[in-house]
């Protein structure tokens, strides 16, 4: 294994899978992460295989590039340091890895030029033991232990997801900039103007308690760290309660809620 390839991530290597479909949906898997090389063992049905074709979700480049070995041995001949997944304890005295802390390490030894690859087992079985007997350690996952058999496809997922963040792989996109707050004249003008109006309704009850209920309100708009817009859109509709509450049909353009700057 090249140092380039290493740099890709891990090899995915699937032991002798059952379903054309669930070889197809590990492509994809591998697809959405960035892993670049999937080698297959003795697969039951043959290869090329349909329907992985069809389960790939156009992950085609996965599947026509994948390798096809007789054996396990073969198939890790190459490598430099192999993960083998199951979800149970094998009695074999291994190091035991999340996906994450697995991925990690596959960074680093990739960083350092080493081939790395990841044997995953046979949808109703998994790994046999002499499968895992030839890794340096163990990928499980905290999952369910009344229910902790992954399907085929969602294991390579988990283990291609941490790589892409061990790797520095990121979020599509973001938030973007927060616009600049409003100024504290624009905020306290809709504080006078809100609370003149909630004066006007009674809504400080009892009198003797309204300046706690007055911080109380005014704390919950300063949570929203709001903009010019969120004050001039907040104040539109206080101004349009208002007014529908009076009997306006007509509402002044400036009280119309969102219209500002909108």
């Amino acid at each position: 294994m090249s140092e380039s390839a290493a740099a890709r991530g891990p090899v995915i290597i699937l032991v002798e899978p059952q379903m054309g479909e669930n070889i197809g949906m590990a492509a994809r898997a591998m697809a959405n992460f960035g892993l670049a090389e999937m080698r297959i063992v003795n697969p039951r049905d043959g290869w090329p295989n349909e329907k992985a074709e069809a389960a790939s979700a156009g992950a085609l480049h996965m599947l026509s590039g994948a390798r096809v070995f007789g054996t396990v041995e073969e198939a890790v001949a190459d490598l430099n340091v192999v993960f083998a997944t199951t979800a149970r304890e094998r009695g074999q005295q291994k190091r035991v890895f999340g996906a994450d802390g697995a991925m990690a390490e596959t960074v680093a030894q990739a960083a350092a030029g080493a081939g790395v690859g990841v044997l995953f087992g046979r949808e109703r079985t998994g790994l046999d033991n002499d499968a895992v007997a030839l890794a340096d350690a163990i990928i499980t996952f905290p999952v369910n232990p009344a229910h902790a058999s992954l399907n085929l496809a969602q294991a390579v997922l988990l283990v291609g997801y941490e790589w892409f963040k061990a790797s520095g792989g990121g979020l599509p996109f973001s938030a973007g900039e927060r616009p600049v707050p409003a100024t504290r004249e624009a905020v306290l003008s809709f504080f006078d103007y809100l609370e003149g109006e909630l004066d006007a309704v009674g809504f400080f009850m009892p009198p003797e308690k309204r300046s706690i209920m007055v911080r109380n309100l005014r704390n919950i708009f300063h949570r929203l760290t709001m903009t010019d817009q969120d004050v001039r859109t907040l104040r539109g509709a206080v101004v349009a309660l208002v007014q529908g509450r009076r009997g306006g049909r007509n509402l002044p353009r400036k009280g119309r809620a969102g219209e500002d700057g909108e």
